[in-house]
């Protein structure tokens, strides 16, 4: 088939690795975000996809919106018998969505109806799920709501964060992409609509949502920061200035303290939550480079009042 690939970040790449190295597919295009910020110089940069696209020598397409005209002919020009989606990061109108007659497929990182939208990997971890996945799906307006064509399951570790899960649904999602896309061109592959039962919807995590809370439990502490870690980074207040936490440990048999409240060795740091303490891993002070808490901690040296706020 021949095949225009919308996506943006890393998480994108191994399915349009994939279909790039397919004998049965062509890449003809791929359309992503325009080149954005990044970096500590805010430098402009093309998004990982465009990178790979272009090194390829695939076609770069970077609409501001997927309705614009300009987009649309040349959508239209290249002629796709399908568009797979994998994290592109804007909405697809219906004139998008008419252009190939086998329409658009999205490989979207968890078992649908369950989390969908922006975040699911990091809300199957904040909520304490055990198990999540990947599913294809063939896109309509509704936000994820097509019809299902294929699933891939992956468990969720004690340790995981949402970057180490996600690179790993990103490359079982991949051969899931590649095998629906087969199915779909040999006619052999039917979608199933989704279960009315068991939506739940996956908002994106902002920067305020990742501010731990130290008067909730121990174990909601730990999943926020796992579900924040790399992005967009759980983080507290100490003495005022602003620190990104990496993930914790549970530490149920140390000695209780108040929500908040530090105890700090030569080498480890213990703060309170409402159950009992969790012991810091790294820390990155707002400005300076990542450390070890106990490294933070014998640099600052915590005084018994002070708090993680």
């Amino acid at each position: 088939m021949r095949l225009v690939f919308a996506g943006t970040p890393e998480t994108a790449l191994p399915s349009l690795r994939t279909l790039i190295d397919s004998p049965r597919h062509e890449v003809v295009a791929v359309v992503t975000r325009p080149d954005a910020q990044s970096g500590r110089g805010r430098k402009v940069h093309p998004s990982p996809v465009a990178e790979l696209a272009e090194e390829a020598g695939i076609e770069v397409l970077r609409p501001a919106k997927a309705g614009d005209p300009e987009f649309l002919d040349r959508l239209r020009g290249l002629e796709p018998d399908c568009c797979p989606v994998v994290a592109y990061g804007a909405l697809l109108p219906q004139s998008a969505l008419d252009v190939p007659p086998l329409g658009w497929i999205n490989l979207h990182f968890s078992i649908l109806p369950a989390w969908r939208g922006a975040a699911p990997v990091q809300h199957a971890i904040l909520h304490g799920d055990e198990i999540t996945g990947a599913s294809t799906f063939q896109i309509v307006k509704e936000l994820d709501a097509g019809a299902v064509f294929g699933v891939v399951t992956e468990e969720i570790r004690p340790d995981d964060t949402s970057g180490a899960l996600l690179e790993r649904l990103s490359v079982s999602g991949a051969e899931l992409l590649s095998a629906t896309l087969d199915g779909v061109a040999d006619g052999k592959l039917q979608a199933v609509p989704q279960p009315a039962d068991g939506v739940s919807i996956a908002p994106k995590i902002n920067v305020t949502d990742a501010r731990v809370d130290w008067s909730a439990p121990a174990m909601r502490v730990d999943r926020l920061i796992r579900a924040c870690t790399p992005n967009p980074g759980a983080w507290s207040e100490f003495r005022g200035h602003r620190l990104k936490l990496g993930p914790v440990r549970l530490a149920p048999t140390a000695e209780p303290l108040p929500p908040g409240a530090i105890a700090a060795t030569k080498n480890t740091v213990l703060v309170g939550t409402a159950t009992h303490p969790v012991e810091l891993g790294e820390l990155q002070p707002q400005g300076k480079r990542l450390m070890s808490a106990g490294e933070w901690a014998r640099g600052v040296r915590p005084e018994s009042d002070d708090r993680f706020e």
